[in-house]
């Protein structure tokens, strides 16, 4: 059914002498990068495939740039990181079997930490679709079954004519809340087709906003005006929808402490007399959070890490607001809201009352001086030696990318992350070979910035071929690999649950001359020269590596 108001999109003069007149010379692929630009992309990362090579060759005759890693998966990580630095979908090319499925641990790590990356892979030609009867090299039974699993959603085309339409909804998915991965597949001869269609003009496909539901707010605003212990837990949420200002304002208003996630690091001031930090794997954390008889969780499914591996058992109500309706009450009963955090946090500043506690910054001093009493008692002075120096070394708006490696463990509750969007860790989902690719992708989005990039030994041999791409692009990033001699990690965790490690002692290659011969600058520092040396390499243009021979310890766990 038609009405009068319904909208109706007129071509522009223009836009219809150039939809009569196409350029000749274009096939399928021409539709991917248009549909692209026209969409707002301006960089796409990838690997070229025998299938893709139709996008690929559109690429010369597009405004688009290309960054192109040495592997998919480091290309997802590089796409991952563009996503979460300016919240655009970041595109990603890539071809059929072997080099879609490599995407995919990239992929999962993007989707547990809502980055918009919009993948678009290749297939093998429409008659092979299905699987088996043709013997394509590179066909998989079902690929996008591979996908379904993790990414947002799918999207397969099997003419030209449905390319536009199926990249803008998968676009207007990825971005909107939560965002997360999204997977488009296209066949090969429909890429190299040619085509007499018109050049794509800018599509609509404005992700819809994601509002609270009033009558929940109002709830939710009357139990924190009449709390007597509110607390609130800032997740990655609150970061992604730049919510960060209007979390502070709430926190003051009610006077209410608040602790930041692992992936809500820098959603709250580290000093602030509120900022109970991010130790949540700490059992004085844990309790405080525990007694708050009203605790307000934004932008958090409170899982694993943010649960202090599930021993937190709150005895007050919880209000949770959540953009991801499968985390909305997953592992603790309260008032779920669906909402993107920013507006929700909008609509409770204007219905709370204000409340005054002046005991509240003390009760956060107590909770911070007895984590501090507790990791004083433990021999770590060198961890703590080695992170204060990587504080002190990089920029405050510089961008930060952790790889799972008992440095970043530490910087996860330790850090002082100074702006929001600044520190970013491959925790959820956990893979390794995550900083110094995501690092290029940070800052290919960014490149006036130093971006910074943690691995230990272990994860860095999964990025080493990315130097390449460090120096061909000239990308601003330094790399920090702390080189303990295997995965430091997983030998604290076996030492402690079997007496002994079996299969973490890595032989490694001389990471200073190996960067050289890519013509990447490096030296070897110490704990004691590390703040000046990173701080010098973060200066300079382009890639560095500095590397750190040092063993370094976790800190007790208290869950247990």
């Amino acid at each position: 059914m038609t009405h009068d108001h319904d909208p109706v999109l007129r071509p522009t003069p223009a836009q219809t002498a150039a939809a009569l007149a196409p350029p000749p010379g274009r096939i399928g692929g021409d539709l991917v990068v248009e549909t692209l630009a026209g969409l707002g992309a301006t960089t796409v990362f990838g690997l070229p495939g025998q299938h893709a090579l139709g996008m690929f060759d559109a690429l010369r005759r597009s405004s688009l740039r290309y960054v192109g890693l040495r592997t998919e998966n480091s290309a997802g990580f590089a796409a991952d990181a563009y996503g979460r630095i300016t919240g655009e979908a970041a595109p990603l090319l890539l071809s059929t079997g072997p080099g879609a499925l490599m995407s995919l641990a990239a992929l999962q790590e993007a989707a547990a930490a809502s980055a918009p990356v919009l993948a678009v892979g290749s297939q093998v030609p429409v008659a092979g679709l299905g699987g088996g009867r043709h013997g394509y090299l590179h066909e998989l039974r079902d690929q996008q079954a591979s996908f379904r699993d993790i990414v947002k959603s799918v999207h397969t085309v099997r003419a030209a004519s449905q390319i536009p339409s199926a990249i803008a909804a998968a676009w207007q998915s990825a971005l909107s809340a939560p965002h997360g991965p999204v997977w488009v597949e296209i066949p090969q001869d429909v890429l190299l087709a040619e085509t007499i269609l018109p050049q794509v003009t800018a599509p609509d496909a404005t992700p819809g906003p994601l509002p609270p539901r009033p009558e929940l707010t109002a709830v939710a605003a009357d139990l924190l005006t009449h709390a007597r212990r509110p607390v609130i837990v800032a997740g990655g949420g609150v970061v992604r929808s730049d919510a960060s200002g209007k979390l502070r304002a709430l926190a003051e208003k009610l006077d209410a402490p608040v602790v930041t996630t692992f992936g809500g690091k820098g959603a709250f001031p580290w000093d602030h007399p509120l900022s109970l930090r991010s130790w949540l794997e700490d059992r004085h954390t844990t309790d405080y959070l525990e007694s708050a008889d009203v605790l307000l969780v934004v932008g958090s499914g409170l899982g694993e890490l943010s649960s202090n591996y599930h021993t937190f058992a709150p005895r007050g109500r919880v209000v949770q607001i959540e953009a991801d309706l499968g985390k909305l009450e997953s592992n603790h009963p309260g008032i779920g809201i669906h909402a993107d955090a920013r507006p929700a946090l909008q609509a409770l500043l204007e219905t709370v009352g204000e409340r005054r506690d002046p005991a509240a910054a003390a009760s956060v001093r107590a909770v911070l001086d007895a984590v501090r009493a507790r990791i004083d008692a433990q021999d770590l002075t060198l961890e703590q030696q080695v992170l204060a120096a990587v504080r002190e070394a990089l920029p405050d708006d510089a961008p930060g990318f952790w790889d799972m490696t008992i440095l970043a463990y530490w910087a996860w509750s330790a850090f002082d992350a100074r702006r929001p969007n600044t520190m970013h860790s491959a925790q959820g989902a956990g893979g390794l070979g995550y900083a110094f690719p995501a690092a290029l992708g940070a800052a290919a989005a960014d490149p006036t910035r130093p971006v910074l990039a943690v691995s230990g030994d272990g994860g860095a041999m999964y990025g080493l071929a990315e130097l390449a791409t460090a120096r061909q692009y000239g990308l601003p990033v330094t790399w920090l690999i702390v080189d303990d001699g295997g995965y430091g990690v997983l030998r604290e965790y076996m030492t402690d649950a079997f007496g002994a490690a079996t299969g973490t002692e890595l032989a490694r290659p001389d990471f200073v001359a190996l960067a050289e011969s890519f013509g990447v600058p490096a030296v070897r520092t110490s704990p004691e020269t590390l703040a000046g040396d990173l701080a010098a390499a973060l200066a300079d243009p382009g890639p560095s590596v500095v590397v750190l021979p040092a063993v370094l310890k976790m800190f007790a766990p208290t869950h247990l």
